[in-house]
């Protein structure tokens, strides 16, 4: 077959300019690189200020201190903020800390169109104490202590990523909202309600848990859903040498109801029920008059926490030892993450923004069984709501093993502030 030189001259032209239109849009943006390559220092430094203030989500004192610091930092970037007390909108559960901490918001005021919520939180499972025995330390590329993977990486991205916009003087965003909370590691019970409502009033949710692990960089397009259930058996006391008979054995009856629900998983739709907690007795020769076992719950549909429930309510009708009194407290603590169309959307126009610094990023559209405060974020909304722009690291909820990784600082600082303007000046699209 001929093919005349002028349409192969036309063809490699237009292949040619194909490849170099690509080759454009792959390049990084100059100056947010250059900028991003001054800060993992700086960040080191606040990672280490956070870290040596201690925030568990029943540490009121520490919560306190913790969150001056973020609004002080918030506000020297232009931030207006607010410090929020939980209001009476509280769901309680059985964790819920007697007075909850405050929330940090800071909301920056642009010259666009776009409304972007940045999510964080600054609250541990750590107690009060252990600070001293594990202080933030570097070794290698690895930044150790208390909470520096959950969570307090998230609130340095966030940081760190204002700075680098601050820098550039870049206002395109119509309303930049962040919004720290001292309270996720309990399940949200007070900030919960507000983080519903601004992801109502967004046109996109960034949310900074962990960006990944050692081996894997990702942000994630779901989690799970999670619940909590307690069987609380009330028998009757009796000496156990001289007269067990005249009593109710608590004991005897919440390990019925226990092994009676122990099928109720179903790891095919994501439905795990695990019994993890139980206690009964007050001492060894007395028959237990009380008697109490907790299960943990995670779901990927809301729906599956109303058949759990309702399963469970059915179940402990059927008693062991009629006498006994058997009871159920239910608690809904998350809703699961779900992706959609636009959050795939906004997670492909991550990659396409890592891939401009030659980096790869997992968009991960299946949950692993943690929960997230971005799913309260997406309640009441069809934005995309998109989890895990924070650091990578390993170890959370763990002694002397929570780490992030210092070569990921400026990788994820880069993505951060990139996703910020191309979301504000409407180039990521959903």
């Amino acid at each position: 077959m001929y093919i005349p030189i002028k349409s192969i001259y036309c063809i490699l032209s237009a292949l040619a300019a194909a490849v170099a239109w690509t080759s454009a849009l792959a390049q990084p943006v100059e100056l947010v690189q250059s900028l991003v390559k001054k800060e993992p220092s700086a960040a080191l430094q606040t990672l280490k200020a956070l870290v040596e203030i201690e925030s568990g989500s029943a540490d009121r004192e520490g919560l306190d201190r913790i969150s001056e610091l973020i609004a002080g930092r918030l506000k020297a970037l232009g931030g207006s903020i607010e410090l929020i007390e939980p209001g009476p909108e509280v769901y309680k559960m059985f964790d819920t800390p007697k007075k909850i901490g405050k929330m940090v918001r800071a909301t920056f005021t642009g010259s666009g169109t776009k409304n972007i919520l940045l999510l964080a939180h600054m609250d541990t499972v750590y107690p009060r104490g252990m600070l001293a025995g594990q202080p933030f330390k570097l070794e290698g590329d690895r930044a150790y202590g208390l909470g520096i993977a959950d969570d307090k990486q998230g609130v340095t991205v966030i940081l760190h990523a204002l700075a680098v916009l601050h820098a550039m003087r870049f206002r395109d965003y119509g309303t930049l909202t962040v919004l720290i909370n001292a309270d996720e590691e309990v399940s949200s019970p007070g900030s919960r309600f507000l983080i519903t409502r601004l992801g109502g009033e967004h046109d996109a949710v960034l949310s900074f848990e962990g960006g990944g692990g050692p081996k894997f960089d990702q942000v994630r397009l779901t989690t799970s859903g999670i619940g909590s259930a307690t069987i609380n058996v009330k028998g009757r006391a009796s000496h156990a040498g001289s007269a067990p008979e005249r009593g109710v054995n608590s004991l005897y009856e919440v390990a019925h109801q226990v092994l009676q629900a122990r099928d109720l998983s179903r790891p095919e739709t994501g439905l795990k029920l695990n019994w993890t907690l139980a206690k009964a007795g007050v001492v060894r020769n007395m028959i237990p008059p009380a008697a109490q076992a907790q299960a943990d719950i995670r779901v990927n549909q809301l729906a599956d926490l109303d058949g759990v429930e309702q399963a469970l309510r059915e179940r402990i009708q059927n008693k062991l030892l009629p006498e006994s009194e058997v009871t159920l407290d239910f608690e809904r603590r998350r809703p699961p993450l779900q992706a959609t169309d636009a959050s795939r959307a906004l997670g492909a126009h991550a990659a396409s923004i890592y891939a401009e610094i030659g980096q790869k990023l997992t968009v991960r559209d299946r949950p692993t069984g943690g929960g997230t405060d971005a799913a309260f974020a997406s309640l009441s909304t069809k934005a995309p709501v998109v989890e895990g722009f924070g650091l990578r690291g390993f170890g959370a909820h763990s002694t002397n093993a929570e780490y992030i990784l210092v070569e990921s600082i400026e990788p994820r600082l880069y993505l951060a502030a990139r996703m910020i303007m191309d979301i504000a000046q409407g180039k990521a699209s959903w």
